[in-house]
């Protein structure tokens, strides 16, 4: 603030020049009071923007950087000169005395006191802390100053479930802005006043300071108010005020994963790494009908909206304090609008790719605070197959029968690969792969021929960027512990009489020895009875295997009991939000 001073107190009255404390405290408190003028110049961009209120009309303007000064000023005072117009005309329309002839305003710009000339260009003249002057109203120059270009509240508010609001800032820092919530002291029954703004005289009760805030069972019915600040260490900008469209309504009790959070309350404490696995099943996928006839009958329509289904994912994702989070059949507009600013919030950053011609992928999410992302190697794994040489001995053997090796290459599966270090212990890497393999019943030997290109591509990139470096691979493999998949990471081969080279018939069969590029990989959380439990299917399709010369498995967090699982017959349900069970485990890097 102090910085703006000396422009502001050359715009004073000289009887306020005194230096007095009394009149000196006086001019701070009018500077408090000025409105601001925000301006946003960068350099190489050939515009820059200029925003203020006047006379409850918020003014927005946008001029060449290369522009002098007095062409800006005098369209600003032209422009009041018009509305001024307008307005006499107006009252003239209507019958009442019009006021005199509007006489052009006064609009100067002045910095550390003094004013600035019309010849110098907007790009020098808007300075932070320079002080424009519109007719009898002064404005504080704020430029490049903190700016939230994304604020926006979930649209579906559960009682219990963290409310996490989408936030973007310019020019500011997330960790350094200032939250606070409101709740509405009236309780909104009727959805038409649910969704209207709240009249001036609205009365709020503030209830956190929090970036994340989860309202209580006594909030339900009411709105939520968040009062944000956009901030860079010191430096402030405007605030941002959000209300939500609609009130806060009930959760649905007990959910699957709350038992699982007694054991994850606490972050894991180094050397020990918490790894998440997880599909939480594509809205693409949810929304069809024959998700909602066929295989999700039983679960209530309401329960599989998007929205709903959000609630839940993100505070079980909270509560399970992971340094790294796989997941599976991410949507694009998931990962952007709701997962990321939720999980940022938690402290964690994420990476993401999307299947090619599908509108869902992989995400990666990793605890900032233990790691920092060295690079990605993704790629999609058909092509792949074809085009790196790495893999031609299994192209040649995949290519001796055209009818399997054209429906791998029409697959878009695709293995996300991220290498991460340890900030606790710089120069020590981790390999994290993410993948979902191809879903079909009948697709052993397709996935077969995947997971051969995945293990190959990892090893490559392992030895290429990080050697020694472990792996942690996750992901739905849509494998049980009998298939040729689970043999191939397990035992590091699989023979050619394996039953799954001919899952698809006798067309489509193959008879190969494939080697796996690694050791015999340990699946850390074991093989539980079930990972995805479905109306007509259950079974474990889900894995973080680990390399056990490298990790050990301090802890694997308990699945939800079958009890917990079948209270509403099957997954997902209005207290589950995915037809796959999250793998959660503890991990301790060994020296």
């Amino acid at each position: 603030m102090f910085n703006r001073l000396p422009a502001a107190l050359a715009l004073l009255p000289r009887h306020l020049l005194s230096t007095s404390p009394r009149t000196l405290t006086g001019a701070c408190r009018l500077l408090r009071r000025m409105e601001s003028a925000v301006v946003r110049c960068l350099p190489g961009e050939p515009k820059l923007t200029i925003s203020f209120c006047l006379e409850g009309s918020h003014k927005h303007m946008l001029r060449d950087q290369d522009e002098a000064l007095g062409k800006v000023l005098a369209r600003i005072s032209n422009g009041i000169t018009k509305d001024q117009r307008k307005a006499k005309k107006s009252k003239k329309n209507k019958g009442q005395q019009p006021c005199e002839t509007p006489e052009s305003a006064v609009v100067r710009l002045y910095y550390g006191g003094d004013e600035v000339a019309d010849t110098v260009l907007n790009s020098e003249a808007w300075q932070d802390g320079a002080v424009l002057q519109v007719g009898d109203v002064k404005y504080s120059v704020q430029r490049n100053a903190p700016t939230f270009t994304t604020a926006e509240l979930p649209a579906s508010l559960l009682a219990g479930f963290p409310v996490c609001p989408s936030l973007e800032v310019e020019f500011g820092n997330l960790q350094d802005c200032e939250f606070t919530w409101y709740k509405e002291n009236t309780i909104n029954t009727s959805p038409e006043v649910a969704g209207q703004v709240p009249a001036q005289d609205s009365s709020w009760t503030e209830v956190s300071s929090e970036r994340v805030h989860v309202p209580s069972n006594q909030d339900i019915g009411c709105r939520l108010k968040l009062r944000c600040t956009p901030k860079d260490g010191g430096r402030s900008g405007q605030v941002k005020e959000l209300v939500s469209v609609g009130a806060v309504e009930a959760g649905p009790g007990v959910c699957t994963f709350d038992n699982r959070h007694a054991y994850t309350v606490k972050e894991a404490e180094w050397p020990v790494v918490r790894v998440v696995s997880y599909n939480i099943l594509a809205d693409v996928y949810a929304q069809t009908e024959l998700s909602k006839t066929v295989l999700y009958p039983y679960c209530a329509p309401y329960a599989l909206q998007l929205d709903y289904r959000q609630n839940l994912i993100k505070k079980e994702l909270a509560g399970y304090n992971a340094d790294i989070i796989c997941l599976q059949e991410v949507d694009k507009g998931v990962f952007t609008d709701s997962l990321t600013p939720a999980l940022d919030a938690f402290g964690l950053d994420g990476v993401f790719r999307i299947k090619d011609k599908q509108h869902e992928g992989l995400a990666t999410f990793y605890r900032r605070s233990k790691f920092k992302l060295l690079s990605q190697h993704d790629i999609v794994l058909n092509e792949a197959l074809t085009s790196d040489p790495v893999h031609s001995t299994l192209l040649e053997k995949v290519s001796a029968n055209s009818a399997l090796k054209d429906k791998i290459l029409q697959r878009s599966t695709t293995l996300q690969v991220s290498f991460l270090e340890d900030l606790n212990k710089p120069g020590r890497k981790v390999c994290v792969g993410n993948t979902h393999l191809y879903w079909h019943p009948k697709g052993g030997n397709v996935r077969l021929v995947q997971m051969g290109v995945a293990l190959q591509h990892l090893s490559h990139v392992i030895s290429e960027v990080a050697p020694g470096a472990p792996l942690v691979f996750c992901g739905d493999f849509n494998s049980s512990p009998n298939s040729g998949v689970f043999q191939l990471v397990t035992e590091a081969l699989v023979p050619q009489q394996h039953e799954d080279w001919s899952s698809s018939g006798p067309e489509e069969s193959c008879s190969m020895e494939l080697p796996s590029a690694f050791p015999p990989l340990l699946s850390a959380c074991s093989e539980p009875a079930y990972t995805n439990y479905v109306g007509g299917f259950h079974g474990c399709l889900d894995y973080i295997f680990i390399q056990p010369d490298s990790m050990q498995v301090e802890q694997m967090i308990p699945l939800p009991s079958h009890q917990e699982v079948t209270t509403y017959e099957a997954l997902p349900s209005v207290a589950h939000p995915s037809d796959h069970i999250a793998l959660i485990c503890d991990l301790r890097w060994k020296p």
